[in-house]
């Protein structure tokens, strides 16, 4: 998919909210044709509702959170650091005790 050049003014776009088993998560997303951009900010104490086995690429914008693996590994990310996977390899899910906000960029190209 080819995109042409466009800014991303993120507080034109309207978040929809998605519950964890614990907490929240608030998402604003944009969506593109092969392509989905998004900034996700999980509340404090929030632990997602499901293992995902979509591929991301994940940017730590402010805190902290951990990324758990369905093999029990567990990674710490602070902020200014990423993790890409690709879909269908590791299955994953996050938490954080203190709150986060992430940039989510996820699409075709990691299949």
């Amino acid at each position: 998919m080819k995109h042409p050049f466009q800014c991303i003014d993120w507080s034109t776009i309207s978040p929809t909210t998605h519950p964890g088993i614990t907490g929240t998560a608030l998402w604003q997303t944009l969506q593109l044709p092969g392509l989905r951009i998004r900034t996700v900010t999980y509340s404090p104490g929030y632990l997602a509702d499901h293992w995902c086995k979509k591929g991301h690429i994940v940017h730590c914008l402010e805190g902290s959170f951990i990324s758990e693996l369905d093999n029990g590994e567990q990674f710490v990310l602070n902020q200014g650091m990423t993790y890409v996977v690709s879909d269908d390899l590791s299955n994953h899910r996050s938490s954080t005790e203190s709150g986060v906000k992430l940039l989510i960029i996820d699409g075709d190209f990691l299949k």
